[in-house]
């Protein structure tokens, strides 16, 4: 087992926590990646988008993929998972660059290849935005000129969405067969695709019985493919405090949104999302009650004792808290839930001060 966390490129993880002492800035992310190595951290997922949905559209943000090439000559034996988004990136330039990066880490990068799902960013960037349906068409075509650059000496590919002719990439990525191409999906069709053309499969941190349900399905399709073995990863999250008081007084903290006087543009533009999942808006990713996200159910105990480095060092788990070591992992009691509902609600319902409102997909 290997352990992970989110790399705060966005300054922090809690959306009604204003200042978590997490910077959105190359200084602090520096530190934490090399400390996190000090620690026996394994890996750090970078996030890809160019708008903070985090602290509002106006907060800054870290570019995913300029950082772990900075990072990839800072660290030693941290491997960088960065996310990449099809629509944002040519598959035969990002290959390259990707390649590249692979040199400069020794055989550290991995990918995390995710949809684009905020309309408003890809307009702001003169992106093209695709459909739910078209998202699965064009991801798997990227995947096929991605691997076929990183492994064939010539490659040429002719497609609905991408064309390459007799494609030169020198030199090769230093992993192989290829750098860690991971995913992570609930439909059909997603996990038909993951199970083809990549190597890992990306978990909420659900109760154990549905991931092992997942899994089970995940392997099935794998070998009806005839591939070996994918690799699994699951979102985690601690609370990580010296006593259960603390832990408690911790997720009190973090769940609190009586203060809040409104929420940022995100809560706009996931109302769709918020109807189905009011906690994601805050980064309340949980478990309890059957819900998603969160490494514990409504008959565990909420928190965890694991003992980490002491400030700011990240806990064992994927989204490390700048106040202490973790963050929380469940949903709080009804009343709080309900408090939550009612101010998302609000807030998805007020017009937009800054911007044209754009629904994001469902």
């Amino acid at each position: 087992m290997r352990f992970g966390y989110w790399l705060p490129v966005f300054g922090g993880w809690l959306r009604n926590v204003e200042d978590e002492r997490m910077e959105a800035e190359w200084s602090y992310v520096r530190k934490l990646a090399r400390a996190s190595e000090r620690a026996g951290f394994d890996l750090t997922l970078i996030a890809e988008l160019n708008l903070n949905d985090i602290k509002g559209p106006d907060a800054p943000a870290l570019d995913a993929w300029s950082t772990a090439a900075a990072l990839a000559a800072v660290t030693e034996r941290l491997e960088l998972m960065v996310a990449v988004r099809p629509t944002f990136h040519p598959p035969a330039l990002l290959a390259k660059q990707a390649a590249n990066i692979d040199h400069i880490s020794g055989g550290r990068l991995s990918l995390n290849v995710v949809s684009s799902w905020w309309a408003e960013e890809a307009k702001q960037y003169g992106v093209e935005f695709d459909t739910h349906d078209a998202r699965y068409a064009r991801t798997a075509e990227w995947l096929a000129v991605v691997d076929g650059l990183w492994s064939e000496r010539r490659f040429s590919f002719a497609g609905k969405y991408y064309r390459v002719e007799d494609t030169i990439l020198e030199p090769k990525p230093v992993r192989r067969p290829r750098p860690t191409l991971y995913a992570g999906g609930e439909s059909p069709a997603a996990k038909a695709l993951i199970a083809r053309a990549c190597d890992g499969y990306l978990m909420h941190g659900d109760p154990p019985e549905r991931v092992s349900a997942k899994i089970l399905d995940m392997h099935a399709l794998r070998e009806q493919n005839g591939l070996p073995p994918l690799v699994y990863g699951v979102a985690g999250y601690v609370v990580c405090r010296a006593t259960e008081t603390a832990a408690k007084r911790e997720i009190e903290r973090i769940t609190d949104v009586r203060g809040i006087c409104e929420l940022r543009t995100m809560a706009r533009q996931h109302t769709a999302r918020a109807a189905r999942e009011p906690g994601r808006l805050f980064g309340l990713k949980s478990r309890a009650e059957g819900g998603p996200h969160g490494n514990t159910g409504a008959d565990r105990r909420s928190y965890s004792r694991v003992r980490a480095g002491g400030g700011r060092s990240p806990a064992p788990a994927v989204q490390p808290s700048a106040r202490g070591n973790g963050a929380f992992c469940r949903r709080g009691d009804p009343a709080r839930q309900r408090t939550i509902d009612r101010v998302i609600r609000r807030a998805a319902s007020r017009p937009e001060r800054t911007q044209a409102d754009t629904p994001a997909p469902s």
